[in-house]
C-alpha cells in the first residue's frame, strides 16, 4: 500500500465538519468524549445500542411513535432495529432540513431535453400529486411500483411518493434489455408500471415502446401502465397522474421495517437476487453516511454519476435529507466528450462530484486536465466507487482536478445500499487507499482460518449488525436463501464476497470480487443472466463467463467461454450473434472483450460451473491449486483453459 499523503484536513476540522459537529454533540449530550476518529469508529461498532441511538437523536428523525428499544439482539440474520417505531422514509427526506422552500433540491440535466430546477416546495408539491394520482389507480401500502425510467426528476418524485404511500418501489435503467427487466419485476409482480417512451444517449435517439410493450407482456400483475413522454413521442400519461388536486401530503406512518424498494444484486447462480430494504435502515445509514462521512449538509449540491440500476442512485436521492441539494445527470457521460460531466460540475456549482474509478481513469488516459478548462472551485469533496482506484488515479485527482478537496474512494454494496469502507474529514488522503472503516460497519479481513488478519489480504465480513442491512429478499419467507447468500460461510457473520486488505492505521484497499460475480465498469453483472442468455442459442451447449481485473483500476476483460453444439465451429458470425443477443436482452456492458470456443465447461459433481477455479487459472494459479480434480464432474475440463493461461488470454 501506498502511503503518500495526499490531502491533509484542515486545522480547524473540528470546528468546521459535520463529524465535529458530531463529536461535539456527543460530548454536550452524552458525555463521550473521543480523541480521534478511531477511537469513535471502535465505540460506534462496540455499543450499537448507544450508536445508532445517537445516529437517531442527533438527526431528530421524525417518528409517529417511539421506538421501545435499539435493537432486540445483536444475532445476525434476525436483528430487529428499533421495535415499535413508526416513521416514514420519504417524509424524512422531504423535510429537508435548513433549507427554505425557494430553495433549489433537485437540479437535473440532460440530453434529452433541457435542464430543470425543482424547489423544495416544487417537490414536495410534485410528490403530493403523484401520491394522489397513486392512489386514484389503487395503490395502498405494500403494492409495488415498478420505473423502467431513467434518472430525471420525475422517477424521484415516483418513487418519494411511491414510500409516502407505504407502497414498495423498483426500478430499472430504460437500458435495460427485456430479459434482465422481466427477470427482476416477474419476482415481485408490480401492481403499476411507470416508464419513459425513450431517451437519448448521447446524439441518439433510442425508442423504448417496442420493450416496453414487452415487458407489459411478460407481467400480468400490471394493472396500469403510465408513459412519461420523455423523448417526445407525445404518448404520456404522466401528466394525468400528477395532476392538479386538493389532496394534502400524507405519510403512511410504517414499521421501522417495512419495505421501502427492492434492489438486485446478480448472483452466480439463478435469478438476480431481490433485496427488500426498509424505510428505518436506509435513513439512518444514508443519513449517518452522507453528513458524517461525506460531509454533505444545505450548502451543498451533490452527484454521483449513475443510472437508476445502480444503488448509487438510491444512496444519490437521499441527499435532501440532510439538506443537500441533487443533481441529476441523464445521458451518455462520454458525449460529446469525456468532459460533460465536468462541465456539468462548473455549469451546476456541484460542491460532491461522484463517480466510478472506471471513469476517473479513463480521463486520466485521455489526457484530460478539468482544471484548466473549468472553473472548480465550489467542488470540495470527490467519490470513487465501483472498482478499485488505484495509486495513479489518486494522483491524476490532485493534479487534474484539484489540489483542495476531499477525494474519497469507497466500497460497499446493492446488499446494504451504502459504502462501509470510505472517507471522513477528520482522516488524511492516501494515495491508492481507502482512508477507513464507516461508523456502526463492523468490517473486518478474515484469513483462512476465519480471523481477523491485518495487512493481510482477507475476506471482507461484517461481524455486527447494521441498520441497512436487507430486511430480507422478496418471497423468501423463511430466509434460506438470505441465510445462504451472506452467512453460509462463517455462521452469525456477513460475508461479502469482497477481498480486503486493513493495515494498522484503519487503511483499506479493495482487490476485488471473491465470489464469481462481475464487476464490469463499476456494474456488478451476474453470470446467470449471461448463461440464460447465451446458451438459449442454439448454436450454444454450454458456456462460462469470467472477468479479468486490470491492476491498474482500468475496466478489464470479460472473456466468455463457449461450448458450441454439434462441434461446429466459433466463426465471426457466431461471435457477433452472440454480442447482439447479450447488447439486446442485457445491456452493452454484457458483450464480451473476446470469445473463446472450449470443449467442455468444468462443472463439480452436483453441476455447478467453476468460474473462480477458471478465474484463477487464467491468471496464473496451478490447476491442483485452482481446483479439486476429484470433486469435478469432468476435471479433463481445465486442460483447455490451462493451455489459454500458458499462451495468454486476449
Amino acid at each position: 500500500m501506498s502511503n503518500e499523503v495526499l490531502w491533509t484536513p484542515p486545522s480547524d476540522v473540528r470546528e468546521t465538519s459535520r463529524i465535529g459537529h458530531y463529536l461535539g454533540w456527543l460530548e454536550r449530550e452524552r458525555g463521550l468524549a473521543f480523541a480521534d476518529f478511531e477511537a469513535l469508529r471502535q465505540w460506534s461498532v462496540r455499543d450499537l445500542p448507544a450508536f445508532w441511538g445517537s445516529i437517531w437523536d442527533y438527526f431528530e428523525v421524525v417518528s409517529h411513535t417511539p421506538p421501545t428499544a435499539t435493537l432486540t439482539d445483536r444475532q445476525m440474520p434476525g436483528t430487529r432495529w428499533f421495535p415499535g417505531a413508526t416513521l416514514n422514509y420519504a417524509e424524512n427526506v422531504l423535510r429537508m432540513p435548513g433549507r427554505a422552500g425557494t430553495d433549489p433540491a433537485v437540479i437535473a440535466h440532460g440530453q434529452t431535453r433541457a435542464p430543470q430546477t425543482l424547489t423544495k416546495d416544487e417537490l414536495r408539491d410534485a410528490v403530493r400529486r403523484c401520491a394522489a394520482g397513486l392512489r386514484r389507480l389503487g395503490v395502498g401500502s405494500g403494492d409495488r411500483v415498478a420505473a423502467y425510467a431513467p434518472n430525471i426528476p420525475e422517477t424521484y418524485v415516483l418513487m418519494l411518493a411511491t414510500a409516502s404511500l407505504g407502497a414498495i418501489f423498483s426500478s430499472c435503467a430504460p437500458e435495460f434489455g427485456t430479459r434482465s427487466v422481466c427477470d427482476r419485476w416477474q419476482q415481485i409482480e408490480p401492481k403499476v408500471l411507470v416508464t419513459v417512451d425513450g431517451y437519448q444517449y448521447g446524439d441518439k435517439p433510442v425508442d423504448r415502446r417496442t420493450e416496453v410493450a414487452a415487458i407489459r407482456a411478460a407481467l400480468p400483475s400490471v394493472e396500469h401502465v403510465v408513459m412519461i413522454d420523455y423523448l417526445g413521442t407525445g404518448d404520456s400519461g404522466w401528466d394525468a397522474l400528477t395532476a392538479p388536486t386538493d389532496e394534502p401530503l400524507t405519510f403512511a406512518a410504517v414499521p421501522f421495517d417495512h419495505p421501502l424498494y427492492v434492489l438486485y444484486s446478480s448472483g452466480t447462480t439463478g435469478l438476480p437476487k431481490p433485496i427488500v430494504h426498509g424505510h428505518g435502515g436506509i435513513l439512518l445509514e444514508h443519513l449517518k453516511m452522507l453528513a458524517l462521512h461525506h460531509d454533505l449538509g444545505p450548502a451543498d449540491r451533490f452527484f454521483w454519476f449513475t443510472t437508476t440500476g445502480w444503488m448509487m442512485w438510491n444512496f444519490l436521492v437521499s441527499g435532501p435529507a440532510v439538506g443537500a441539494t441533487i443533481v441529476l445527470f441523464d445521458g451518455n457521460p462520454g458525449a460529446p466528450s469525456l468532459d460533460t460531466l465536468w462541465a456539468l460540475a462548473e455549469d451546476t456549482r456541484m460542491t460532491y462530484f461522484g463517480t466510478s474509478a472506471p471513469f476517473l481513469l479513463a480521463c486520466r488516459k485521455s489526457g484530460l486536465v478539468p482544471r484548466a478548462d473549468h472553473d472548480l472551485s465550489t467542488l470540495r469533496g470527490l467519490g470513487s466507487t465501483g472498482a478499485p482506484l488505484p495509486p495513479e488515479g489518486f494522483e491524476w485527482v490532485y493534479a487534474a482536478v484539484s489540489d483542495t478537496l476531499q477525494l474519497q474512494s469507497l466500497s460497499g454494496g446493492t446488499d446494504v445500499c451504502t459504502g462501509f469502507v470510505g472517507g471522513v474529514r477528520l482522516l488524511p488522503v492516501r494515495s491508492g487507499e481507502i482512508a477507513c472503516r464507516a461508523l456502526g460497519a463492523a468490517v473486518e479481513a478474515y484469513g483462512p482460518d476465519g480471523t481477523p488478519v491485518l495487512d493481510q489480504l482477507g475476506e471482507l465480513v461484517i461481524t455486527e449488525p447494521m441498520p441497512s442491512m436487507p430486511v430480507g429478499f422478496w418471497n423468501d419467507p423463511d430466509g434460506s436463501r438470505y441465510r445462504e447468500a451472506y452467512f453460509d460461510v462463517y455462521p452469525g457473520v456477513w460475508r461479502h464476497g469482497d477481498w480486503i486488505t486493513i493495515n494498522k492505521h484503519g487503511g483499506c484497499v479493495i482487490t476485488g470480487r471473491s465470489d464469481a460475480t462481475l464487476n464490469r465498469g463499476g456494474v456488478r453483472l451476474g453470470t446467470a443472466e449471461f448463461y440464460s442468455v447465451v446458451e438459449g442459442l442454439p448454436e450454444i451447449a454450454d458456456s462460462l463467463v469470467v472477468h479479468l481485473e486490470d491492476n491498474e483500476g482500468g475496466a478489464g476483460e470479460l472473456l466468455l467461454f463457449v461450448v458450441t453444439t454439434d462441434g461446429r465451429d466459433l466463426d465471426g458470425d457466431l461471435t457477433a450473434k452472440i454480442a447482439k443477443e447479450l447488447r439486446t436482452a442485457l445491456s452493452p456492458r454484457h458483450v464480451p472483450d473476446s470469445v473463446y470456443r472450449v470443449p467442455g465447461v468444468p462443472r463439480t459433481l452436483s453441476g455447478k460451473k467453476l468460474e473462480v477455479p477458471v478465474k484463477k487459472i487464467l491468471t496464473g494459479a496451478p490447476v491442483e491449486a485452482a481446483a479439486a480434480k476429484g470433486a469435478l464432474a469432468n476435471p479433463e475440463s481445465l486442460a483447455a483453459f490451462e493451455k489459454l493461461a500458458r499462451e495468454g488470454v486476449s
